[in-house]
């Protein structure tokens, strides 16, 4: 198998994920886009694993497929932690638009100036 082929998915997936945190108002989109990027480094960090233990002179080891998986628990706590704070604002919202979301309270603002 040429290394060139998973690379290539990488990127198309990372692009992917980059348009979709870039364009999308949902915030349970955006963490979909972001978990999307997530699994490019995963298969990235596999891919480039793979390439050089095939070397001639390579240290047996499994290296990329350790950092995949400390990739895959962080994006299931990512997608925890996102999933609380995104319910918790449609529970007092009713909407998920990442436009609409006001970061400062009108109190907090007056004592900012």
């Amino acid at each position: 198998m040429h290394a060139v082929i998973p690379y290539v998915t990488a990127a198309l997936l990372f692009g992917l994920g980059v348009y979709g945190v870039l364009r999308r108002r949902n915030a349970i989109l955006v963490l979909m886009a972001v978990e999307l990027m997530l699994n490019a480094v995963s298969l990235i960090f596999i891919t480039a694993d793979a390439t050089v233990r095939s070397l001639p002179n390579a240290v047996p080891g499994y290296s990329g497929a350790v950092f995949a998986l400390f990739v895959i628990v962080l994006a299931a706590a990512e997608v925890g932690v996102g999933l609380a704070i995104v319910l918790q604002y449609f529970r007092m919202r009713r909407a998920v638009h990442i436009d609409e979301v006001e970061l400062y309270h009108e109190a907090e603002r007056q004592v900012a100036r």
